[in-house]
């Protein structure tokens, strides 16, 4: 088999996986009524990208699934307390930007987008940081939140990457059923890892006291 031949079997070896790990995941998310299949599904999809990240290409993909769906089913549903709790605060904030048209008070209106981009950037490392390191709940949101503000390459790369990608697949929606969270969990994820080594590398090489 030449290096073209090869080439292509392992892009379509890898296309593949994505759109079984995409079904896996909108499949489970059904399986907890959405309300609660959503977060183990999505603590379980980006655990699997975070192993072929790593390296591990040739972990089974239904066990890992499975096994990490059923383990996390309690504990990541305190993700999806946070996921409402934010999307509610961003609902209040933009609604009440709509209500408020007078130019002076419009000034308020920075403060808020920066405090909706903040707390959006920062549930977007939710998961990635829940999968990567073993932390307490409350220490998991604090490193979100640290992670996110020392790493504006790793947004800026989350923000184009995913915009490029809805862009791509709004012209075919049907791509949303195969690689609509898969691809978005693994340039999140890709964004994300180079951030946690860049933290890790720094923290090793740190002076110790």
């Amino acid at each position: 088999m030449n290096k073209t031949m090869r080439g292509l079997f392992t892009l379509t070896e890898w296309i593949s996986k994505f759109a079984y790990v995409n079904i896996l995941w909108i499949g489970f998310s059904l399986l907890g009524l959405v309300v609660l299949g959503f977060s183990p599904a999505t603590v379980a999809m980006f655990t699997l990208i975070r192993k072929w990240i790593m390296g591990e290409h040739d972990v089974p993909v239904f066990q890992t699934f499975w096994t990490t769906y059923k383990k996390e089913f309690l504990k990541s549903n305190r993700l999806t307390i946070i996921f409402v709790f934010v999307a509610g605060v961003i609902f209040l904030d933009l609604y009440y930007m709509g209500l408020d048209s007078g130019q002076i008070l419009q000034i308020t209106h920075i403060p808020l987008y920066l405090f909706i981009f903040t707390i959006v950037f920062t549930a977007m490392y939710l998961v990635p940081v829940y999968v990567h390191y073993d932390v307490p709940f409350s220490q998991m949101i604090k490193n979100a939140f640290l992670i996110m503000l020392v790493n504006p390459i790793s947004n800026i790369v989350m923000l184009i990457g995913i915009g490029t990608t809805l862009f791509v697949m709004s012209a075919l929606p049907a791509l949303y059923v195969f690689f609509g969270g898969s691809l978005t969990a693994a340039i999140m994820m890709s964004a994300c890892y180079l951030a946690f080594q860049k933290i890790d590398r720094k923290t090793k090489e740190a002076p110790t006291t």
